[in-house]
């Protein structure tokens, strides 16, 4: 009756346990008696599925293998061989992929809103408040976490950035320009990241080794020396050699003027609002000054760059032998990285120290503990710099522990138990007997909040879920050699012409 290989040829004959994105615009007409079945028009998208996100720190995300999110197709559900789960072509009990200890049995499915893992929730007096749908309520009729202290600082200026979530969890006079001494060493190793090749040669000029204050921290090089690219990146951070900057800045800017234009320009195109360099290496100006908000953003930047992390992270360099000084190790001088050093902090990626008569102590860390990215600043300490950042970052992975961001603002986010996916609201409540959608795509969650996978029968209509626990729309699926049309809304078409050419008898199927 319909010709097959026309259908194949659209994408119907990919993979056998895929859903398939078929039509550009499927036409749905139901030739169901009236008020029998209604299916609208919907516009096909791809369904290749994505499952909760797994960039999100807190949020984790789940797994491939036996875990759903990493898998276009079906997965062994604990059956022999790479079965499909049961489908409305089966007899019996219908429980489809759903995991033991559920019944299968739903009642009531209702749709519970739109969520995202990547914006907070206010949480107010037992109810969310704000984030991606405010009128979203907290169904557990309180607030089960307890709000976690924000920490104590010394230093006139610091702030807490979690990248991860993209938001400020702790700040103090962040917005108070101050002088940033040595840290102003991360733009511009940036910069020569950026711009320069790591094996060509710095040749240091006269300038560039005598343009110092009086004490400034050296490699005592000289007049002539020409040292690589990359050594030198590594003399900057470790070392914080201060004419190690100067001549990476006359090697990219062709003068330190000119470098420290790149550095205002960058700045700028980081979003930065309160910053003005005038040399790479932080030594006193009045004319260079930054803010902790500032700085966050240019090691945000930085710590992005791979090679820079590498730098940073490093424990020990052998930097070559120059004019005055045989070759050398360089060690850093960030205390946090040193695991012999009892202000080591575990997960730790990298940082930069600094210091004038001016600036006092500054400090910015980049540390990452499951999954979450947080940036510590410390600005105008006078020697609390540490106990200041690890009061930061105690606090910031505490809250996120506890899955809550700022004051009074948590996630939603996924739990996983064994195979077992869940989703947990801001409040601590688990969505349970409903539709969600989440992230911006369409899950369905049993009465004890397990997430649904395969073919399931809720208030009497079949809906098809990926493995990942996506629900498929404007699809086709294959089960044992039969084709099936999943609409717009998820539900299994019957008795109803596909796109005016392909028919779906009673039961779902194409008739071929």
């Amino acid at each position: 009756m319909y010709n097959k290989r026309r259908i194949l040829g659209l994408g119907l004959g990919l993979a056998v346990f895929m859903a398939q994105s078929v039509f550009a615009n499927v036409t749905i007409t139901p030739l169901d008696p009236p008020g029998t079945h209604q299916e609208t028009n919907g516009t096909n998208h791809s369904n290749s599925p994505s499952g909760p996100d797994s960039s999100q720190g807190t949020n984790p995300s789940p797994d491939t293998g036996s875990q759903p999110g990493g898998n276009n197709g079906w997965q062994d559900s604990g059956n022999s061989g790479n079965q499909m789960p049961r489908s409305p072509l089966d007899t019996g009990n219908q429980t489809g992929s759903q995991t033991s200890g559920s019944t299968g049995q739903t009642q009531g499915m209702a749709y519970s809103g739109n969520y995202s893992t990547k914006s907070p929730v206010s949480i107010t007096n037992g109810a969310n408040s704000g984030g991606p749908d405010a009128n979203q309520t907290n169904t557990s009729g309180q607030n089960s976490q307890a709000e976690i202290a924000a920490p104590t600082i010394a230093a006139e200026s610091a702030i807490l950035y979690d990248v991860t979530h993209d938001m400020v969890l702790f700040e103090k006079n962040a917005d108070a320009r101050m002088y940033p001494a040595s840290i102003t060493k991360l733009m511009t190793a940036l910069l020569v990241l950026e711009h320069a090749d790591l094996d060509k040669m710095v040749t240091f000029s006269k300038t560039a080794v005598t343009k110092l204050e009086s004490g400034a921290v050296t490699l005592k090089l000289a007049e002539g020396d020409q040292v690589s690219v990359r050594d030198c990146l590594y003399g900057l951070i470790l070392k914080s050699a201060n004419e190690v900057a100067n001549g990476l800045a006359e090697h990219v800017g062709g003068s330190i003027q000119g470098f420290a234009d790149l550095m205002n320009a960058k700045a700028v195109a980081l979003g930065c609002t309160n910053t003005h360099f005038v040399n790479p290496n932080g030594l006193n100006s009045s004319e260079h000054y930054s803010t902790c908000r500032d700085m966050v953003k240019i090691a945000k930047a930085a710590y992005e760059n791979k090679a820079f992390c590498e730098i940073s992270s490093t424990l020990s360099y052998t930097f070559p032998k120059t004019k005055n000084a045989d070759a050398r190790t360089l060690t850093p001088g960030h205390k946090m990285l040193n695991p012999e050093d009892a202000r080591y902090y575990p997960g730790i990626i990298g940082g930069k120290t600094g210091y004038t008569s001016l600036a006092g102590n500054t400090l910015v860390t980049c540390t990452e503990r499951d999954g979450v990215r947080l940036i510590a600043v410390v600005m105008k300490a006078k020697s609390t710099h540490y106990e200041d950042t690890k009061a930061m970052l105690d606090y910031g992975y505490a809250k996120t522990m506890a899955g809550q961001t700022g004051t009074g603002q948590a996630f939603h986010r996924w739990i996983a138990d064994g195979n077992l996916w869940y989703f947990e609201l801001a409040d601590g409540s688990r969505l349970k007997g409903c539709f969600a959608t989440i992230d911006g795509t369409d899950y369905a969650f049993d009465a004890d909040g397990r997430m649904y996978t395969g073919w399931k029968s809720l208030d009497g209509v079949w809906y098809c879920f990926l493995t990942n626990g996506e629900m498929v729309k404007n699809g086709w699926m294959q089960d044992a050699g039969k084709w099936f049309y999943l609409g717009n809304d998820g539900r299994m078409v019957k008795n109803a012409m596909i796109d005016n050419q392909y028919y779906v008898g009673a039961d779902g199927v194409w008739v071929q």
